[in-house]
């Protein structure tokens, strides 16, 4: 059972790394975590480049280490689908925060309900292949009916308890999305 735990806690904690990647309408270093830039002959991580911090509620700076990489930071920021416009000062790029709109806040929520509902079909991928593993145990006779029952039942609580919580997280970047 701890094993089960594990491995719906990964799928969950995986959907809260997808949605802190979403932006909303305060400055947040983890929208950029999904951003890779053309690096010295590999695609690198953007928080590998420089010192990323907040400015302010609506600002984020990124301190470049390499000045020959401004550009290329530069352009994956633009082709990251953000929305943001970097503007270049020396080796500090700054990203102004723009508010959203209605359109992007539901389309927002929309991807949000997205990377939900694929955790949720994850978890269940593992309630099945627990189940699975428990009928087979049960055929090679480690396994009473009774046991391989409760079995069953502690393995749907635990995916209850996993959808249940991917629920109350995606419901909390719903209104973190619409706060304006």
């Amino acid at each position: 059972m701890s094993d089960l735990d594990s491995k719906m806690g990964s799928a969950v904690l995986h959907f809260e790394k997808e949605l802190n990647s979403l932006r909303t309408s305060r400055a947040n270093p983890s929208m950029l975590d999904n951003i890779f830039v053309e690096a010295y002959g590999a695609k690198t991580p953007l928080n590998q480049l420089g010192n990323i911090s907040i400015l302010d509620a609506n600002t984020i700076t990124i301190q470049i280490w390499d000045l020959s990489l401004i550009k290329s930071i530069e352009n994956a920021i633009t082709e990251s689908n953000l929305g943001i416009n970097p503007q270049t000062d020396g080796q500090l790029i700054r990203l102004p925060i723009p508010k959203l709109s209605e359109e992007r806040r539901k389309e927002l929520i929309k991807i949000a309900s997205e990377f939900a509902e694929n955790s949720k079909v994850t978890v269940r991928n593992i309630r099945r292949d627990f189940i699975e593993t428990s009928k087979n145990e049960k055929k090679n006779s480690n396994l009473s009916e009774d046991e391989l029952k409760r079995k069953i039942n502690d393995i749907q609580k635990t995916t209850d308890n996993n959808i249940e919580k991917i629920d109350k997280i995606l419901e909390t970047k719903k209104v973190d999305i619409l706060k304006v």
